[in-house]
Order: structure tokens, then C-alpha cells, then sequence
């Protein structure tokens, strides 16, 4: 499956629509950077509030709220900088806002289990497990986000392609 990566498409040789927005480049940078800053502000306040850094183990309904405000604030914080800034939304930039918090919010309400992933895995998969960066961190956001994905956004009419990836693969547009 050829993507839509907009301007690394032109280094790999393929045709590019848009350099940046509407592009796979733009999710995925966009995205990553909007979680990581809501992540860090949303422990920090969570911190303040309890006198703690939060974790799992020490603080788990916490931690799970926390999961829940910066996945949402996070990708809100996203959604808002695209519906500004994407030149394809034009003249529909608070329709698409709107449309993208809705999205969010139902989404979000599925990101519940993420912190007790890495538990369960080590208590299944033990040693292997324990102390890895995969298995805490990247395994349980990669879920998430496909859960996230998954439920708030219905893009599977189209199979979630815009018309350069349909073009791309040969499908009707």
C-alpha cells in the first residue's frame, strides 16, 4: 500500500499532492508532538495537584484520568492547529474543529485500558518484558491509538485514503 507522505514521497520517487498538510507526514509529526506536550503538561499538573509525580503503580485512578486528558487535549490541541493552519480546510475551518473534537471525545472514551497493558503483558510474558521501551511504552500507545483511531473516526468507507493514496494504489477515486 502506497501512502501519502507528501514531501518524503518526492525522495522516494513518488508523486506528491501536498508537500505537508493533509499528509501522512503531517498526522504523524502533528500528532506525536501534540501528545508529547499534552502528556508532560498533563503529568505535571496532575503533580501539582497531588504533591507526586503520578505513575501506575503509586497512583492508578490518576493515571488513568491522565491517560484520558492528555489523549484528548492532545489530539484537540492537534485537530485545532490543522483546522487553522491546513490550507484544505478553508472555508470550513470551525466545521472541521467541531467535527474533530466530536471524533476525539468518542475515541478518547476508548483509551481507558492503555496503562494496564504493559502490567498485563509482564504478568503474562514476564522477564521478556520487564524494563523494555516496547513492551511499556510503544505496545500500549500503538493500541491506543489504533482504538482511538478505530472508534472516533469512521473513515473506513474510503478505507482511510485520501485521493493521492487511491490514485497511488490503483483504486477508484
Amino acid at each position: 500500500m502506497q501512502m501519502d507522505y507528501g514531501v518524503v514521497n518526492a525522495m522516494i520517487g513518488r508523486k506528491v499532492s501536498e508537500t505537508f498538510w493533509g499528509t501522512r507526514t503531517e498526522h504523524i509529526i502533528g500528532v506525536a508532538a501534540a501528545l508529547a506536550v499534552a502528556d508532560h503538561g498533563s503529568a505535571a499538573v496532575f503533580q501539582n495537584i497531588l504533591g507526586k509525580a503520578i505513575s501506575f503503580a503509586d497512583t492508578p485512578a490518576a493515571f488513568v484520568a491522565h491517560t484520558f486528558f492528555f489523549i484528548f487535549f492532545g489530539v484537540i490541541f492537534y485537530a485545532g492547529v490543522d483546522a487553522i493552519s491546513n490550507p484544505g480546510n478553508a472555508g470550513k475551518r470551525m466545521t472541521t474543529f467541531k467535527e474533530e473534537i466530536y471524533h476525539t471525545y468518542v475515541g478518547t472514551n476508548s483509551a481507558w485500558f492503555e496503562p494496564f497493558v504493559f502490567p498485563i503483558l509482564a504478568k503474562v510474558l514476564g522477564k521478556a518484558v520487564k524494563e523494555s521501551w516496547f513492551w511499556s511504552s510503544l505496545v500500549p500507545a500503538t493500541l491506543a491509538y489504533s482504538t482511538v483511531k478505530g472508534t472516533g473516526w469512521n473513515d473506513w468507507g474510503n478505507s482511510g485514503l485520501n485521493d493521492l493514496e487511491k490514485e497511488l494504489n490503483g483504486l477508484p477515486l
